[in-house]
Formats: structure tokens, sequence, C-alpha cells
């Protein structure tokens, strides 16, 4: 038996785990436990709940979203573990900088080709049934990876190809899932939900790289590949307890004239558009630095698998403070100016992070990164999901998708071939300097996107049917 795999039995069968598994099963069952009830103990349960919820929570209100949330809250806390396990076991075998762009680069590819397809099935077919399907093939993948690595037979290739089959199902799974939050909140309580969409993702992203960084630098990446893969049971139990009334949705034409017409009518939409190629520059030369992120855990800062884990996690702790925030607005006025003023602070907060050969100050300077860099994603996403129609909400998600996520693997990929010619921080700092020349550009036309912006907005009644009052791209005063 390989040593990594007696170790990690070791540690799991210890009492401290098995003290945090014991917490963790009533914690879901604290979770889960009220789906369980007959109707009416149900329902008195969850009216007595939404009367108690703040406002910056209250699309937990609805059943179906509370599933989704617990469900993809552990989910999400084990992709964030294999993320950082993996960047680990690729440095640790290899010592490529190059080869970690290219294995970003082979996970995300194909969300920036398939997307489109996923965004069009969305649209035709049942998005529920969907995500069963995507999450259930991502758990696969995992124990493959799992297996592989924790037997000692994991090489390179094998890393390569399972990050390529990660990447075709979250292709359709990331436009699907986007699309899916209006199925299970409403229009009324969508911007909330996607803000704690967003809190969610990014509470994830603290604690899994923390765990992560423990159990690497303890018993070995493998580990962290199995917890993902079991962490995914709880995303599809969410699901297949969820009540989704049918949404019967038109399949006429073909399924490349449905992505044209996604993509026409981006094209035409100029307030999307504009939000669309700044999220594409940011992704492309911003969102590389965490890709290089293993070697100011290295090289740079003179650390190891716990350091990583930690600068990953306070870049999420910023990120999840910009997701809280957001969470608490009912309006969507004022987003447009976020989306300007946190593209430029973002640039900002790499470039000094680049700079720094300290650890508490880098850790520090992360904090503002993933403030500004959530800040940009989220209002955009609210912004371009308050102005499109439901019958075209896939289709341009999917745009949407490939520019934040379909771009970073050809961004990954430039950053690891240019780390590897002039360095890590100054490619970091290229590409914080270009996200604040492309604030500056969108700041220039913003005026001339403010009249579209209010105008769509009003048309697609933002708030519970009624129209909206004020404009996305308005400044609050």
């Amino acid at each position: 038996m390989p040593r990594s795999l007696r170790s990690g039995l070791f540690f799991v069968f210890s009492p401290t785990v098995l003290r945090l598994v014991l917490s963790e099963t009533i914690l879901g069952l604290a979770l889960f436990g009220p789906f369980f009830m007959d109707d009416a103990a149900r329902t008195t349960a969850e009216a007595t709940r939404s009367a108690r919820l703040p406002n910056a929570f209250r699309a937990l209100r609805h059943r179906n979203f509370q599933l989704f949330f617990a469900g993809q809250f552990i989910s999400l806390t084990g992709t964030w573990m294999q993320s950082v396990a993996q960047s680990w076991l690729v440095y640790r075998l290899t010592g490529s900088v190059v080869l970690l762009g290219m294995i970003g680069f082979s996970s995300q590819i194909p969300v920036f080709f398939l997307t489109p397809l996923g965004g069009a099935a969305a649209d035709r077919f049942n998005r529920h049934k969907i995500l069963l399907v995507t999450q259930t093939a991502a758990m696969f993948f995992a124990f493959v990876l799992a297996f592989l690595t924790l037997t000692g037979n994991v090489q390179i290739w094998h890393l390569f190809a399972i990050a390529v089959c990660f990447g075709i199902a979250n292709a359709f799974d990331i436009p699907t899932r986007q699309a899916f939050a209006v199925d299970m909140v409403g229009k009324e309580d969508l911007i909330n939900a996607i803000a704690l969409n967003s809190s969610m993702f990014n509470g994830a992203r603290i604690v899994g790289p923390a765990i992560a960084g423990i159990l690497v630098a303890s018993v070995g990446e493998g580990w962290c590949f199995f917890g993902n893969a079991v962490s995914y049971i709880a995303v599809i139990a969410g699901l297949l307890l969820m009540k989704i009334s049918p949404v019967i949705r038109p399949r006429t034409g073909s399924t490349f004239a449905h992505i044209a017409e996604g993509f026409a009518y981006v094209l035409k939409t100029k307030p999307i558009l504009a939000l669309l190629l700044l999220l594409g520059l940011v992704s492309l030369m911003g969102m590389p630095y965490a890709v290089l992120m293993p070697i100011f855990a290295d090289q740079i800062l003179g650390g190891g698998s716990s350091t990583l884990g930690f600068l990953m996690g306070a870049s999420g702790t910023g990120a999840l403070i910009a997701a809280l925030a957001l969470a608490t607005r009912r309006h969507v006025f004022g987003l447009g100016r976020w989306v300007v003023f946190a593209c430029g602070a973002f640039g900002i907060s790499i470039i000094l992070f680049s700079a720094s050969r300290t650890f508490w100050l880098s850790a520090l300077l992360l904090i503002p990164a993933g403030f500004s860099m959530m800040t940009q994603m989220s209002s955009s996403n609210t912004l371009i999901q308050a102005m499109i129609p439901d019958e075209l909400r896939g289709r341009v998600m999917s745009v949407y998708s490939m520019m934040f996520m379909g771009l970073a693997p050809l961004g990954s990929l430039l950053a690891g071939s240019l780390a590897g010619l002039i360095g890590a921080p100054e490619t970091v700092a290229i590409g914080g300097a270009v996200c604040i020349a492309g604030a500056l550009v969108f700041g220039l036309k913003f005026s001339h996107l403010e009249k579209e912006g209010r105008r769509m907005i009003v048309s697609m009644q933002m708030t519970g049917g009624e129209p909206a009052s004020k404009a996305a791209f308005q400044h609050p005063g």
C-alpha cells in the first residue's frame, strides 16, 4: 500500500477527524432535515424561517434555493480543495511554470468552445436534469483522479485528460446553473440569489484552500481529490430533493440557429456587450494571477502548500466580503459604476501584490484583489441577468461564461508562458496594468451606455413584475 494511502487512512480515522465528520453530519441533518418532514410541518417551518430572514438572505426563503445553497457550498468547498491540490501536484511532479498554465488551459478551454452548446441546451431542455447529469459526471471524474493519486499511479497526462473532462462537464453546467437561478427564486429575488451564490462560492474559496493546504502537507493531494468526489453527493442530494415545476421551452429551429440568436442579441445590445468585453479582458489578463500562485508561495515567499492555501483563502475572504455587500442591495442602480471602479482597483491590487516579497503583506493585498474581482464579476452578472429576457437567458449567460471562464484558459496559457520568460511577478504586473487600462476605456464610454441600460432594466420589470425606478448604470447620487 502506498505511503500516502496509509497516512491518509490513519488521518481519516483519527479521533479528531471522526469528531469533525460527526459534527458535519449533525450540520447536514440541520440543513436537510426539514425536507423530510410532512408537507404541513415543512410549510410551517419554512414560514417561520422566512419571517426571520434578514434582507441580505431573502432568497433563502425559497425551499429549492435552500437545498441548492447547502449542497453547492459543500460541493464547492471540495472543488476548491481539488483546485489547490491539483496545482500543487502539477508543480511537485514537474516543477514547471508552463505546465501550471497548461493545466489551467486544459480544464477551461472546453468552456470556451462548448459553452454555447450548454447555453442552448439550458434554453431548450430541463435545466434541473442537465445539472444532475453534469454533477454526477464531475463526481465520477473526481473519484478517478483520487484513485490514481492515492494508488501512486498518477501521471501528468492523467491530470491533463481529467482536466479536459471536467471542462466539458462545466461547459454545460455553468450556463445552466446561471440560468437555473430564476427557476428557483423567480425574478423578485434573482439579484439576491446571484449575490448569495457568489457568497457561497467565495465562502468555499476560503474554507477549501485552507483544508487543502493542511491535507496536502499531512497526507498528500489524493485525499483532497477524494474529499471533492464525496462532496458532490451533497449537491446531487439537494437536486434530487427539489420540487421544480415543469417549464415548457420551445425547441423549434436547429441548435446552431438558437446559438446564433443568442450571439446576435449580445452583439446588438451595447450595455451587455461592453460588460462582457471588460469581463473578458480581466479574465484573459488579470485573473491568471491565481494560476501562478504556487510560484509566489514557493519561490517568491519561500513557503509550501499551506502558504498557497492561505494566499488563496485571503483572496477568497475579500471576495466573500464583496458578495455579502452585494447581497444587501435591493436594487441594481449604481452597479455600473461599481464595475468600473472594481476593475481598476483589481488591477492596482495585483500590481502591488506582484511587488511584495513579504508573506503577510502579500496576503493582505489579496483581500482587496478578491474584493474587487468579485465586485466586478457579480455586478456584471446581476446587470446582465436584469437586462435579458427569459427565453434567451441560457444563451446569453453562456456568452458570459465564455468571457468569464472561457477566456481564462487562454490567459492561463499566456501567463504560464510569459512567466517562464520574464518571471511571475512581472507577468502579474502586466496583467494588472491592462485591467486598469480597460477600466479607463469602459469609464470613458460609460455615459453612452447609461440611457440604454436604463431602458432595458425598466422594460424587464426587475422587482416583482413592477418597473424598476432607477437605472442600472445610474449613480445613486
